[in-house]
């Protein structure tokens, strides 16, 4: 199977249908199907195991899938079903890798010029494209020094730099920054969502920290145990997540079990709340889904909800108190004094921002 097209320096689709990867008798990606349009970035949102290191490993070809078809452009780089197989050399990816993989016996512009070594580039448009990919990560005039002379935020613009001295038609990232300190994670995030908008380059992103994928994507896409529960911009996730399994993985607030009789919800508590005509689509049990965002800190009478104050800490701007709800789930709030521990406090509810989630019936 020929290499893809010289896409270098174009921003190119790509599309995964009815991905399929099993290991044994475990099934790791279950028929996943995505697109990442040309120039976008999304960013791979799971907890360890949940497939999504393994889709990037598939994207990147190293590792064929045992179910399904991607394709880069208009090329199909696998197709588990006809045979197609594109090796990975022959994808023009770009990497950005965890651990850096720079080598420590070249100097840091030997290793961003390794990828135009391996195309035949001549030495002076290598020279050049390596100075112009060491300005654009921020670290001019640092070719000559050793990998190991850097600091680790350092070493990762390095390999940042050689992931896109060669204008790829893809960059793939898996977890680049999960070795460095927060602090400097998020100025790196910041910094690489700029450079992958100024270039329009096409980007997967591999992480499990939330913060990191909303900050750098244009979409995110939520995986658990190999199935793709929801693909949307950061701020649809956030406003309107599909599932409560969503909403319960970004920490978005509190997930109440509940009944319906009658018209009224009943809390685990026996607590019978009256939300508003048509709020309760459907007359079974399920789950009340309460963002931060639809709950506000009330006297006790003048609550819907009862809770208990746990702990107060001093973010700045105000403090967060960890509540306890009288139905046993823990919230934290946001409130502009402190709240004594063990404090009783309401909490009213704004309807049109909560979600009721039925029972799914088999």
């Amino acid at each position: 199977m020929p290499a893809i097209d010289d896409v270098s320096g174009r921003a190119t689709p790509v599309l995964m249908q009815g991905i399929c990867q099993t290991f044994g008798q475990t099934q790791v990606l279950k028929s996943l199907s995505l697109e990442v349009s040309a120039g976008e970035t999304v960013a791979l949102l799971g907890p360890s195991g949940c497939g999504k290191t393994t889709l990037l490993r598939l994207v990147a070809g190293l590792a064929r899938p045992t179910g399904g078809r991607i394709l880069i452009g208009n090329t199909t780089v696998v197709d588990a079903e006809g045979g197609a197989f594109v090796p990975p050399e022959g994808r023009k990816i770009g990497m950005v890798f965890q651990d850096y993989a720079l080598w420590p016996h070249m100097s840091v512009a030997r290793n961003v010029a390794f990828p135009l070594e391996m195309r035949g580039i001549g030495k002076s448009e290598r020279e050049s494209r390596v100075v112009e990919a060491l300005e654009l990560v921020g670290l001019a005039g640092l070719g000559d020094r050793a990998p190991g002379t850097l600091s680790g935020g350092q070493q990762q613009r390095v390999a940042l730099a050689r992931a896109i001295v060669a204008r790829p038609p893809v960059i793939l990232f898996d977890e680049p920054l999960s070795n460095l300190d927060r602090e400097l994670r998020e100025s790196l995030v910041v910094d690489i969502a700029a450079l992958l908008r100024r270039l329009g380059m096409t980007a997967l992103y591999v992480t499990h920290d939330h913060g990191e994928a909303f900050a750098i994507a244009d979409r995110v896409a939520i995986l658990r145990q190999g199935d793709l529960l929801q693909v949307a911009a950061p701020e649809d996730l956030v406003s309107r997540p599909a599932t409560v399994d969503v909403a319960s993985f970004l920490k978005l607030g509190v997930i109440l079990d509940g009944q319906v009789e009658d018209g009224a919800l009943v809390l685990g508590s026996q607590r019978r709340l009256r939300p508003p005509q048509g709020f309760l689509n459907g007359d079974r049990s399920g789950q009340l889904f309460l963002p931060r965002s639809a709950l506000t800190a009330a006297a006790p009478q003048d609550g819907v909800l009862a809770a208990v104050a746990r702990h107060s800490a001093f973010r700045g701007d105000g403090y967060s108190v960890q509540l306890e709800l009288e139905e046993g789930s823990f919230l934290d709030l946001h409130s502009p004094q402190r709240v004594a521990q063990g404090e009783q406090v309401g909490l009213s509810v704004a309807w049109d921002r909560a979600r009721w989630f039925p029972q799914v019936l088999l």
